[in-house]
């Protein structure tokens, strides 16, 4: 636990000695015919439903909506008579009864009219149909996830960048409650000490273990020449008791998936962690965002049952 920091090169060599063939689909969303979805949440069920929350916006914009959709038949369709959220990266969790829902804010950059600045907002409710406002995190935040923990209490991970959080790390701690949750706690959680400087990554998920351990489902990232991206889903247990932590570990890269478009060129090999359903036989699904055009999900042996047992 708390090892070294670690890189994106060192662990895709590790990811591919191991690597296990799998059968990657696409999913298709009805309802929304000329918009991209990607980066959705996991699929979560309400009244009896299973919904998935998608960032629905065009090939060539920024500006997106959250929108609900419903599966039938393998297949999700936009549900009617649901609010539409401008936010990215849709989130939800469930916490001390209540539906947790967040997403990133884009706005107009308050120092440079040329560009726009994000942060994180947060909504909470015992009915999709009649949410709240929870809180606003710190501007130019994303990432930032929210568990219930085995006691009550709820985890909180964070984010920054810049002068504390370099290119994105990942940060921890623990509140009582949900409407103890701030800005100011958001970002002065303490930091893991995971990545290098030149690379970063994030927390997308965040699951409860058997053993009352945390699953974190994230993403580890780098640039190559040219600014090019490369996002690779990745996982990493955390005791939020002690605050140790284990070495990350790479779950899949784009060549694992079908080949599709890409928002930008410089977009291509990026996976951006969506959500991961742990299923029957050691294995789990693993739901991503590619290439910022789009949504696949892929089976793989399941990241977190070895956090249940060693950890």
């Amino acid at each position: 636990m708390n090892q070294t920091q670690q890189t994106v090169d060192k662990l895709l060599v590790a990811f591919r000695e191991e690597a296990k063939t799998s059968t990657p689909k696409k999913i298709i969303f009805h309802g929304v015919e000329g918009y991209d979805v990607y980066n959705p949440t996991a699929p979560f069920q309400w009244n009896d439903q299973t919904l998935m929350i998608g960032r629905v916006e065009k090939r060539d914009s920024e500006h997106s909506k959250a929108i609900f959709f419903q599966e039938k038949a393998g297949e999700f369709y936009r549900l009617e008579g649901m609010p539409e959220y401008q936010l990215q990266d849709p989130y939800v969790s469930f916490i001390g009864g209540k539906i947790v829902f967040g997403g990133t804010e884009i706005y107009p950059h308050p120092d440079d009219a040329t560009k726009l600045a994000w942060r994180a907002k947060f909504y909470y409710g015992e009915d999709l149909l009649a949410m709240e406002e929870l809180v606003t995190g710190p501007r130019g935040m994303k990432d930032i996830r929210l568990i219930e923990l085995a006691n009550g209490t709820v985890g909180v991970f964070s984010r920054p960048q810049g002068e504390r959080g370099g290119r994105g790390k990942i940060g921890f701690t623990v509140i009582n409650k949900l409407t103890d949750l701030t800005a100011e706690i958001i970002d002065q959680a303490p930091l893991l000490d995971q990545f290098i400087d030149e690379e970063w990554g994030g927390c997308n998920e965040a699951t409860l273990l058997s053993n009352g351990k945390i699953g974190v489902l994230g993403h580890i990232a780098k640039f190559s020449e040219g600014d090019v991206r490369h996002y690779y889903p990745m996982t990493f247990c955390l005791d939020a008791e002690t605050g140790e932590y284990s070495e990350m570990k790479i779950i899949a890269e784009r060549c694992n998936m079908l080949p599709g478009p890409s928002k930008r060129p410089d977009l291509e090999d990026v996976l951006f962690s969506a959500g991961l359903v742990r299923v029957e036989n050691g294995k789990a699904i693993l739901y991503t965002g590619v290439s910022d055009a789009e949504t696949q999900s892929i089976e793989i042996p399941d990241p977190f049952s070895e956090y249940e047992i060693y950890f």
